[in-house]
């Protein structure tokens, strides 16, 4: 995970939620899954795969200093980074994600609940590295090759920052979220000037 240039504690982003006409606005970079289990009131989705690809519009219609949220924080500093890189705004990063959010005491959204991305994938990557280690000794040592394969895949997820696994887990059905009635992700997002107001008043 790359270093956040800019970080935001919890505490800090509750008080500046719990202001009226606060100039914050509230990005959250999971996927849309995650997002309809839980979220913070009046925040905004953009996976993170869509940041780069809506970078200018997303900063043009906000219009105010953005705080960038996953669930751990590694998301939303890659997302960061993908700003930085297109010569924008970098927003700031919530420091431990949603998760340090709701642990401090943060009002949250709650919906279908569904287990979070980082969750998914070392559950999927454990089960996989533990199936090529069974299989090695009741099938054949060629089945070991499978753990080496997750291993290696996780040593390189690590270094360039990404996750091929996540993203494949993303596509999963369990992980899909009705689209009746929605538009698009950039529909959501008010134009500058419109107050963000988590508190619906």
């Amino acid at each position: 995970m790359s270093t956040p240039i800019d970080v935001m504690d919890a505490a800090t982003l509750e008080n500046l939620l719990a202001t009226d006409g606060s100039a914050v606005a509230v990005l959250d970079v999971r996927t849309p899954a995650e997002f309809e289990s839980v979220h913070i009131p009046g925040s905004f989705n953009l996976p993170l795969d869509l940041v780069a690809e809506h970078a200018h519009d997303v900063t043009r219609k906000l219009g105010k200093q953005i705080v960038l949220v996953c669930q751990s924080g590694t998301r939303a500093s890659q997302a960061q980074q993908r700003l930085v890189d297109m010569q924008l705004e970098t927003g700031s990063v919530l420091e431990g994600g949603i998760a340090a959010y709701e642990k401090s005491g943060g009002e949250v959204v709650r919906g279908t609940q569904r287990w979070a991305m980082d969750r998914q994938v070392r559950m999927t990557a454990g089960s996989l590295v533990l199936l090529g280690f069974i299989g090695s000794k009741l099938i054949s040592p060629k089945a070991g090759y499978l753990s080496a394969a997750i291993g290696a895949g996780l040593a390189y997820s690590a270094a360039s920052n990404s996750c091929a696994m996540a993203s494949m887990l993303s596509k999963m059905p369990w992980n899909k979220v009705s689209t009746e009635g929605k538009t698009n992700p950039l529909a959501q997002i008010p134009n500058a000037g419109q107050l963000l107001n988590p508190k619906g008043k």
